[in-house]
């Protein structure tokens, strides 16, 4: 058996931003529309009227202040409500792999590295541009990768599991080296028409070079352990797919783009995070005490300040639990990968940390680093 280490990180940021403040005049504007055109059934008690937003309430409840897009415009047209992207001729390179290339060049520099060194990719996120073929093995041709490449979806845990498919692979040697890449486009299966979640997801791209643990002259990440688990829920759901049309539910249904039971999701995964992780710290006898960062998936303040005094058994220091959902928003499966691209570098040698990412499923994964 091989060790493995992370050698790279990239974090692909789109360049369209949307505050809370824009958000909300877009949904409020779009909130009085509807309600204008049902005043009739909502005076009769037949319906309710739309409330308005408001930029206090956004943050009070996620902690979110802006979201970076792939398009604006279509977003903040009351009329719209979604982003508007431009077809592309198949012999284009997707918008997810157009998105994954940028971050894996990035992630490929800091490692040393081109693509003719990978010999696996994996395009693990919540949603994929289309079924077949893989966006992974399109990117594999892209970055002219060689060996294999396929997709992979455990919604927002989708970066820990990818992270653990790969540290597996170049453990048993089966590979050598292995790029992981996560685009979320999060805009485009967020319904930003429901006031309880239309400020939750943001768009980004995040990409990762494992590589076995040998050798290595560059600053990186030994890879000490990693833990994946699900639980079956529907308290996450998206019921749009490729069987849709045969139902005859074409229309424009509320099911078919993100929906969560927040107080159910809130209620059930914070304790199963909080013991997934103490049960792995426990496995690899690593205490509470040995961290020196957490970097945890990014969909709530109040759910990452939660489980970080359940793991750390007190209140986390400045900087010993990073957010970054502030800025970026949930961003699904990319959301902890961009914390710790971020937020590693400081550590000297020999410091441990955990990533961990948890979501619809339920799903969880959880990753122990060391600083080499």
């Amino acid at each position: 058996m091989h060790s493995a280490a992370i050698t790279g990180t990239g974090v692909l940021t789109p360049s369209e931003v949307i505050t809370n403040d824009e958000l909300v005049v877009a949904f409020n504007a779009y909130a009085d529309l509807w309600n204008a055109e049902n005043a009739a059934a909502i005076a009769a008690g037949e319906v309710e009227a739309k409330p308005h937003s408001a930029a206090e309430f956004i943050v009070n409840a996620s902690g979110i202040e802006r979201r970076h897009v792939l398009d604006k415009e279509g977003v903040l047209d009351p009329k719209r409500m979604f982003p508007r992207l431009a077809a592309r001729a198949d012999d284009d390179p997707s918008i997810m792999a157009e998105m994954a290339l940028k971050a894996a060049e990035i992630a490929l520099a800091e490692a040393g590295l081109t693509g003719a060194d990978i010999d696996l990719v994996l395009c693990a996120a919540s949603n994929h541009e289309r079924a077949y073929p893989a966006i992974a093995v399109e990117i594999q041709s892209l970055i002219g990768a060689g060996g294999f490449a396929y997709d992979m979806n455990v919604a927002c845990s989708s970066a820990t599991f990818g992270i653990q498919t790969a540290v597996q692979m170049v453990k048993t040697g089966a590979v050598r080296r292995a790029l992981l890449v996560n685009p979320e486009i999060c805009s485009a299966h967020l319904e930003w028409r429901d006031r309880d979640c239309h400020f939750i997801f943001g768009d980004v791209c995040t990409a990762v070079v494992i590589e076995r643990d040998e050798g290595l002259t560059r600053p990186h990440f030994k890879v000490i352990s990693t833990r994946c688990a699900t639980q079956f829920s529907n308290n996450i759901r998206n019921n749009n797919g490729f069987l849709r049309r045969t139902h005859d539910q074409m229309e424009d249904r509320r099911d078919m783009q993100f929906m969560q039971n927040g107080r159910k999701v809130f209620k059930e995964v914070l304790p199963l995070v909080s013991q997934h992780i103490a049960d792995h710290l426990t496995e690899e006898g690593v205490q509470a005490a040995d961290l020196s960062r957490l970097w945890l998936h990014q969909a709530n303040k109040t759910m990452n300040d939660y489980i970080g005094r359940k793991v750390l058994r007190r209140d986390p220091e400045p900087g010993e639990q990073p957010n970054i959902l502030q800025d970026y928003a949930n961003t699904s499966s990319a959301g902890s990968i961009i914390a710790f691209s971020q937020h590693s570098a400081d550590l000297a040698p020999g410091a441990k940390g955990l990533i961990c990412s948890f979501g619809a499923g339920y799903s969880v994964g959880s990753v122990i680093v060391q600083r080499a």
